[in-house]
């Protein structure tokens, strides 16, 4: 089949360049104006574009993280007593922290199985801690309707002596609400959280008396399902019972675990080889390395609490005979 001759035959006007007349204007001989340069359109690749994007939102981040800890000129010149205000109150430690003076002094006569072994007496701060040795000067003095006479060490550890203090029911309970005392133990939890924020470092040193004000030994709360009106909801079942601001404890060593649940509200002035024959009795054993005693307890079987609680107390009798106040 023979080609069509009307399109193979080359154009004379494709085959010669075309004239001066028709040809356009030559673009060199046009001077551009030296404001307006002539750009060459840029071209990127979706990935590029990407990082390009991300690198941008990256810096803009960090810029805005970074101004608060680098702060522009004007803004240093302008706030300067801020700064240094804030930097006093978080270097400078309250001046009453280290420098505690007893107002009050208490005694306590100690006996083990019915023997007496002697006095302690107790110096109370009551300037600094004025709500934990209130508390302890009306339960000493008798004048919460009930005081520590005839109450016993409950526990005895390495570092510290621990006291049952009151009980929240029965003849305890009901002699103090004749008195009209409260037993609530917010206001200690209140001067407790205040005196750790403003004073770091150990507070329960060798020879101070503490207010328990929580139970660092108590499990958290265990989630339960209870049935309530043909619903089930999830509840939570706590184990164990938070102390009433009434249990005390007193130092043998320095003692940075009871910082987190004792309450510092005086020192031993004097009798401090009482308390170290107190923390010579023998108690019972802790056992807390039996596999029997870990499974229990990561069950959350209540039998591990109740026996958790029967550790290292005293086979002794170590009862407060006599208390009060000297002054």
């Amino acid at each position: 089949m023979l080609p069509n001759t009307k399109f193979s035959q080359s154009s004379p006007q494709l085959l010669h360049p075309p004239t001066a007349a028709a040809s356009l204007p030559v673009l060199h001989n046009i001077p551009a104006p030296p404001c307006f340069p002539i750009l060459k359109p840029l071209k990127f690749t979706r990935r590029e574009l990407t990082i390009c994007g991300n690198s941008s939102l990256l810096l803009l981040l960090a810029s805005q993280a970074l101004e608060p800890l680098y702060p522009s000129k004007a803004q240093a010149e302008e706030n300067p007593p801020a700064n240094n205000q804030q930097e006093e109150n978080v270097t400078t430690p309250s001046p009453n922290c280290s420098n505690k003076v007893p107002t009050k002094r208490a005694f306590l006569d100690i006996a083990i199985d019915g023997e007496p072994v002697g006095r302690i007496v107790v110096g109370l701060y009551g300037d600094e801690v004025p709500a934990g040795a209130g508390r302890f000067i009306s339960i000493v003095s008798g004048a919460a309707g009930i005081s520590y006479r005839r109450k016993e060490f409950i526990k005895i550890m390495p570092n510290y002596v621990q006291h049952g203090g009151l009980r929240s029911y029965g003849v305890d309970a009901e002699l103090a609400k004749r008195t009209g005392s409260n037993l609530a133990i917010e206001n200690l939890r209140e001067e407790w959280e205040r005196i750790y924020e403003n004073c770091p470092g150990v507070k329960n040193f060798a020879g101070t008396v503490s207010i328990s004000v929580s139970d660092p030994s108590k499990p958290p709360p265990k989630l339960k399902l209870v049935a309530r009106k043909g619903k089930l909801e999830i509840d939570q079942e706590e184990l164990g019972t938070d102390p009433n601001g009434t249990e005390f404890v007193i130092s043998i060593k320095d003692s940075p675990e009871l910082d987190a649940s004792a309450l510092v509200v005086g020192e031993v002035l004097e009798g401090m080889e009482v308390v170290k024959r107190i923390g010579q009795v023998k108690t019972v054993q802790e056992n807390t390395g039996s596999p029997y005693f870990r499974a229990a307890k990561l069950i959350g079987d209540k039998r591990a609490v109740v026996a958790e609680r029967g550790f290292n107390r005293p086979y002794s009798k170590v009862v407060i005979t006599n208390c009060g106040l000297m002054d």
